[in-house]
């Protein structure tokens, strides 16, 4: 699977989500996702979100590891002042 296609599928799945993914061989992905979805929920929850999201992937094999940040856009905005 193409960064772009997890990308796009993270963008069109998860409310007015931005994306940001790094990967070095193909297969290990970290990922950051910035969406007004995550207000309200704990990291358990907002994690849960974006791997309901990447389960068919995950499941083929074709990504193998996923390390995540998850963020709502004023804990974005805090970060990256």
């Amino acid at each position: 699977m193409q960064l772009d296609e997890i990308q796009s599928l993270l963008e069109s799945s998860i409310d007015q989500a931005k994306v940001q993914i790094n990967c070095d061989d193909g297969k290990h992905l970290a990922v950051v996702v910035v969406s007004p979805a995550f207000e309200g929920l704990g990291p358990v929850k907002r994690q849960q979100l974006v791997y309901s999201v990447l389960n068919d992937a995950i499941a083929s094999g074709a990504i193998h590891a996923v390390q995540m940040k998850t963020l709502t856009p004023d804990q974005w905005a805090a970060q990256n002042g």
